[in-house]
């Protein structure tokens, strides 16, 4: 799945994203499918092309095999969002709700370095719960916690050995339509 995933980053190279409030995101990404995940000053959104102007390479067989088992075949994903996590890198808090239908869920896939991964409620600011994310744990935000705030408090370096160094790809799968 690594090397599915290198192809997709020499297909559509990764980005530092900004915020809307002009601040960099310490993840870089890119993404695979219909649509990319997108941020600059402009907001938060999805984009039918990479940043450079490239389409969007597919999503990886075995990325899908996973969606497919999991979720069903009833509908792909529209997106494969990739986010490389360095020692320092985080992602704070936040909902994912840029997609137009939230009965779909969204799936995650870890691979290389542990992540803390924290979870809370449907409102900002309530009581959350922290779990470590080791490679190869795959996590579906669905139902009632398809919209709970969630995020990266840290990664844990050289906890893995599927990446060179250190570092952490997360993958996220949603339907955007």
């Amino acid at each position: 799945m690594v090397e599915d995933i290198r192809t997709v980053v020499a297909a559509a190279p990764l980005f530092s994203p900004l915020t809307p409030w002009g601040k960099p995101m310490s993840v870089r990404m890119t993404s695979a499918g219909r649509y990319g995940w997108y941020s600059d000053r402009k907001g938060y959104r999805y984009a039918e092309r990479h940043p450079e102007g490239g389409d969007w390479p597919p999503i990886p067989a075995q990325v899908l095999a996973i969606w497919h088992r999991l979720v069903g075949t009833a509908r792909d994903p529209d997106c494969c969002l990739v986010n490389v996590y360095g020692e320092a890198a985080r992602m704070g808090l936040h909902q994912d709700r840029d997609e137009a239908d939230f009965s779909w869920p969204v799936l995650s896939i870890s691979l290389g370095d542990d992540a803390r991964f924290r979870i809370g409620g449907t409102e900002r600011g309530g009581r959350t719960e922290s779990v470590w994310l080791r490679s190869g744990d795959v996590l579906i935000l669905g139902g009632a916690a398809r919209l709970a705030y969630h995020g990266v408090d840290r990664i844990a370096p050289g906890t893995s050995m599927l990446l060179p160094g250190s570092g952490r790809i997360n993958l996220t799968l949603r339907v955007v339509d």
